[in-house]
């Protein structure tokens, strides 16, 4: 019995938030990879791009909520998500006319779409702080759990009980989902290959009668909707505040380059491997050992490797690892 309160304190704290955050780490850093692939620039206003599609969805939330408008069960902001990735959709690609355009024109090096991405950081958080402000915002309508602690504890007569909340049954969902489509657009439509033809080889995908327009217009679309609905089901499973996405920017690019950059699989792994390292390492494990280890052995301390105000410090530290050992990342992406 004490080694099932063990599990289920681990899972309540560890595997269920991780599965939830590392989703939502995997979407945004698809969206990543796939800019780098097809356009071949680290996109750093990835971030603000989330937090763009999730002030869509909070404004249009409460707007439904006032007009009594909601989908119970489940968070009234599912309804929102086709019009928040639209929304946010339509922004990106309005700043590549006005601004990525040109560099691409002149054929302009990575370095300078790097710079021109942050002045576009700059901008997105702006416009969203004026629109919403910097407080927090809540996506949600009140708790809703799939599986209720106090009823798992009541069933199976245990002393921890095990939470899983709506939203995160939704990240896992959403994310399988939204996987599985990419993935099948990709490799199984025409446009999908004409986007990895130009990947590959843009000269020759020109040769081959591809628009490179196109191939933009979709690259951007496609990370868009990632980075929309990584940003709302961030904002369901936690909270939404600007500042915070800017600040998962680094996780993100963490999850990227662990995977390998330009590489969709391994920006999968790589979300799950950052999002799980966060946790563990600032999880305290002091609990957890006192139900599998004899009484006069219970740990004094929290058994915590680090304060949960280093969160971010382990991508950053994984992120150096990665680059310092194996640039290309676990599964080889594209390194130029």
């Amino acid at each position: 019995m004490e080694a099932i309160n063990a599990l289920v304190l681990l899972g309540n704290y560890v595997i269920v938030p991780g599965i939830a955050y590392g989703s939502q780490l995997a979407l945004a850093a698809l969206g990543v990879s796939l800019i780098y692939g097809i356009l071949r620039f680290s996109n750093f206003a990835h971030g603000d791009t989330m937090a763009f599609g999730a002030m869509v969805a909070v404004l249009l939330t409460s707007l439904a909520q006032s007009l009594g408008i909601s989908i119970a069960p489940f968070p009234t902001a599912m309804l929102t998500l086709p019009f928040a990735i639209a929304g946010t959709v339509l922004l990106v690609i309005a700043f590549d006319f006005a601004v990525y355009r040109h560099f691409r024109s002149i054929r302009s090096s990575p370095v300078v779409f790097v710079i021109a991405s942050t002045g576009v950081m700059f901008v997105m958080q702006g416009l969203i702080r004026f629109i919403v402000g910097p407080r927090d915002r809540d996506l949600g309508d009140g708790a809703r759990f799939v599986v209720n602690a106090r009823e798992f504890k009541a069933a199976l007569g245990l002393e921890q009980g095990l939470s899983i909340k709506v939203s995160q049954s939704l990240t896992l969902g959403i994310t399988i989902i939204a996987v599985l489509l990419l993935f099948w657009f990709l490799h199984r439509t025409r446009t999908g290959k004409a986007m990895r033809a130009f990947s590959d080889n843009e000269d020759l995908a020109r040769l081959s009668g591809i628009n490179p327009q196109t191939v933009v217009i979709l690259a951007w679309t496609l990370s868009a909707a990632l980075a929309a609905t990584a940003g709302i089901l961030y904002g369901l499973d936690k909270t939404f505040k600007p500042i915070i996405y800017f600040q998962l920017l680094l996780p993100t690019f963490a999850a990227a380059i662990v995977g390998g950059l330009g590489n969709p699989i391994g920006a999968l792994a790589g979300g799950f491997v950052v999002a799980f390292s966060e946790i563990c390492i600032t999880y305290a494990f002091k609990r957890f050992l006192a139900y599998l280890l004899p009484e006069n052995l219970e740990p004094t301390g929290l058994v915590q490797l680090l304060s949960t105000e280093y969160k971010f410090a382990i991508s950053f530290f994984i992120l150096v690892v990665v680059l310092l050992i194996r640039p290309t990342g676990i599964f080889a992406g594209r390194s130029s």
